[in-house]
């Protein structure tokens, strides 16, 4: 803390008063001064202090400027006790080009670039403060011409140039051939040591250039342009280099002083160093012009949360343009839930808290809401408080969208993934059920994945989108071969979605590879026509297969996996097969419907229906389990795995309209659901079993996420399944129900 005076109040006032108040040199300043007692108290001031008030206040009533209030830059009130006069009485330090915005006692503001020294008397006690202030965004003034009334007069005032030397800006004087007279502290200081009194000003070591870089000769520097003409040229910034080459920008205000008849005896100088508000400038340009160029919005705010500024990206990404809403809450476009999220950012800021990136979602002016990546930094003013915040938003709806997109892609990869395995799984489960060998059963099983294989592919260069039937058709029958004379193609060009094309490709691999075995591919002479037709009016293809040429056909004595695999296949896509084994030759007529929705065709199906008796599970000696699933395969493996287990096999449903049919017959005890039937969701299947108390298990490729909402607590079992799992699951179902 600095040392206060111990002597009375008014032997200090007096002191100061007979240092600072007793001259005219004052009123010749272009800058506001003023001089205050160790409590703040002002006991004089200049002209131009008055003017930079907007009043005369009270001497020795009214402390730091009477009525004037200081804000900080970024708008906020800065208390009395604050300012720049109270922090040098405070610390007893000088306070260099602090900028404030004042507010005159007419309510205009203006921001003042402020300098205060603390003043001490011989022995350094403190006496007071004096304050020198100017406008920062403004020319500042020129001095008044000093008339003085007579040579006296003029000695007495060079002799009160002491009053200058604690002046915290530098200031000099000249005779009228440029010699220096005096130079106060702060320009001793300015200047690196290198003027001295009875120096010639042009020796000084010190050069002049225009801002544009060109030196100025001396006869060309703004103090000797006033002597020479007997008045100041208009103020112009200009660089001055010292002779250790440093450089400043400075503000000259030179003023003629004259005696009392009016003869120039010399100059006045202060030299006013605006390098730091010139770098503040420069800085607030690059700043502004990142503001505006930058395509995210960035807002201020006060401490408060009322909005300060709205830059070209906001009103973009908003809506708003920036006078709608500068000087309105920030909540403007902060959803209702979401307040008590900004009024915890907002404390946050007030303890100097960064807030670092988080995703969040904000209102635009027409209502919609987007997903935005925010950025809260505080603002802090040049004494290190907290004044406001400056948010950085960036909309990334589009990016969550395209997150959300990748996710389902993902989940939607990762059950054909799942389920293509299930049907691996099933297609081996099978195979070896009806093989009589290991080689057989190796090469039915290779066969199967390659034709498997050879339709993912097809798909694949479609992404998905679908593949023509007569390519599929010669993938599977002519495998490698560009052609085959024994096989004949008539058709017009359709293309199946997916999902047929993957059991269509099964059912052709089925019957091709009999045919090569066993029917009219086996010799050079049999033939094979393959006819197909679409019936318009219904969307439904009709595709013929007959053989000829080939070894007289013989039914098969016993049931294998090809036909119930053909047979299923056509049952998931709501279609019919009618498969004949004639002597001359095997024909197989195929009803496939081109489109099959998740409410639609009910066709007559033979497929299990032995096991839809109708028989209730009160009356039942096996559990009645229905399978909902559109995989075929799948759906064989499934229901053979129950079957030999003992239960019931109620379906398989491949659509929702069949699942619902089954579904309100009643007389299930437990059902297996896919959690998507031809990408319709199972979401009313599942309410419909919930609601009849019927206990039920999602049986899918897809994980949790993949689930209908409201259900994912339910249980849940993963393709590809052991049958071990899926026996597991469907008692701990039927237990549910007995306990229910």
């Amino acid at each position: 803390m600095p040392q206060i005076a111990s002597v009375s109040r008014n032997a200090a006032h007096d002191r100061l008063r007979e240092r600072f108040c007793s001259t005219d040199l004052w009123d010749n300043l272009p800058v506001g001064v003023c001089c205050c007692d160790t409590e703040g108290y002002l006991l004089g001031f200049n002209r131009r202090a008055i003017e930079l008030w907007g009043r005369r206040p009270e001497v020795q009533r009214e402390r730091y400027g009477g009525a004037t209030r200081l804000f900080t830059e970024a708008g906020v009130l800065l208390p009395k006790e604050q300012g720049p006069l109270a922090e040098a009485l405070r610390t007893g330090k000088s306070i260099s080009n602090q900028l404030v915005v004042k507010e005159d006692a007419r309510g205009r503001r203006t921001v003042v670039l402020y300098n205060a020294e603390p003043v001490r008397d011989e022995s350094g006690v403190l006496l007071g403060a004096v304050g020198c202030f100017q406008e920062a965004a403004a020319p500042q003034r020129l001095f008044s011409a000093s008339v003085f009334a007579d040579q006296q007069n003029h000695e007495k005032d060079l002799r009160s140039f002491s009053v200058l030397q604690t002046m915290p800006v530098a200031i000099y004087a000249t005779d009228t051939a440029g010699r220096i007279t005096f130079a106060n502290a702060a320009c001793e200081k300015f200047a690196g040591g290198e003027l001295r009194v009875g120096s010639d000003l042009a020796r000084a070591g010190w050069q002049f250039y225009s801002l544009e870089g060109e030196l100025l000769r001396h006869d060309e520097w703004p103090v000797a342009i006033t002597l020479k003409n007997g008045h100041a040229p208009p103020p112009v910034e200009l660089l001055l280099e010292r002779s250790d080459g440093r450089r400043f920008r400075v503000l000259p205000h030179p003023v003629p002083m004259f005696d009392g008849v009016g003869r120039l005896t010399g100059a006045l100088n202060m030299l006013v160093d605006v390098t730091a508000v010139h770098e503040v400038d420069v800085q607030l340009a690059r700043l502004s012009a990142i503001v505006a160029s930058s395509d995210d919005a960035i807002i201020s705010k006060s401490r408060d949360g009322v909005i300060t500024s709205w830059n070209a990206a906001a009103s973009r990404i908003y809506g708003y343009e920036d006078h709608e809403v500068i000087g309105k809450p920030i909540t403007i476009i902060i959803p209702p839930e979401l307040h008590q999220e900004e009024l915890d950012i907002l404390a946050k800021i007030r303890r100097g808290d960064r807030v670092d990136h988080y995703e969040t979602v904000r209102i635009t002016k027409d209502g919609r809401r987007i997903d935005v990546s925010l950025t809260v930094s505080p603002i802090l003013d040049r004494l290190g408080r907290v004044v406001g915040a400056s948010k950085v938003s960036r909309d990334i709806t589009e990016r969550k969208r395209n997150e959300q997109i990748q996710r389902l892609l993902v989940r939607e990869l990762n059950h054909r993934v799942k389920n293509t395995l299930a049907t691996v799984q099933a297609i081996a489960t099978q195979t070896i059920r009806s093989a009589k060998s290991p080689n057989e059963f190796l090469g039915n099983f290779q066969g199967r994945l390659q034709a498997l294989a050879r339709v993912h592919e097809m798909l694949t260069n479609t992404s998905w989108q679908g593949a023509a039937i007569e390519d599929l058709i010669r993938e599977q029958l002519l495998f490698d071969s560009d052609a085959d004379e024994r096989i004949n193609l008539n058709g017009p060009n359709v293309v199946l979605n997916p999902q047929a094309a993957l059991h269509l490709a099964l059912i052709l691999h089925e019957l091709g590879t009999n045919a090569r075995k066993y029917g009219a591919l086996s010799v050079s002479q049999g033939t094979l026509e393959l006819r197909w037709t679409v019936r318009d009016h219904a969307g439904v293809l009709l595709l013929d297969w007959k053989e000829s040429g080939g070894p007289l056909v013989r039914p098969p004595e016993r049931r294998g996996f090809g036909s119930p695999l053909i047979e299923r296949s056509l049952d998931a896509q709501a279609g019919k097969v009618l498969l004949n084994f004639e002597p001359e030759g095997v024909t197989c007529e195929i009803v496939l419907p081109l489109e099959v929705e998740g409410h639609g065709v009910e066709e007559d199906r033979s497929s299990f229906a032995s096991r839809k008796d109708g028989t209730s599970s009160a009356g039942s000696a096996k559990a009645r389990v229905l399978v909902v699933e559109d995989e075929p395969l799948v759906a064989m493996d499934i229901a053979m795995v129950l079957s030999e287990a003992g239960c019931e096999v109620i379906g398989p449903a491949a659509s929702l309209d069949e699942a619902r049919s089954l579904i309100a017959a009643g007389a299930v005890d437990a059902a297996l659901l896919d959690a998507n039937l031809g990408g319709y969701p199972v979401d009313d299947l599942a309410a419909e079993l919930k609601h009849n108390s019927t206990p039920f298990a999602f049986l899918t490729g897809y994980g949790r996420e993949g689930m209908p909402p409201a259900f994912r607590d339910a249980p849940l079992i993963e393709k590809p399944f052991m049958p071990e799992q899926l026996l597991q699951a469907v008692r701990q179902l039927i237990g549910q129900r007995a306990m229910a």
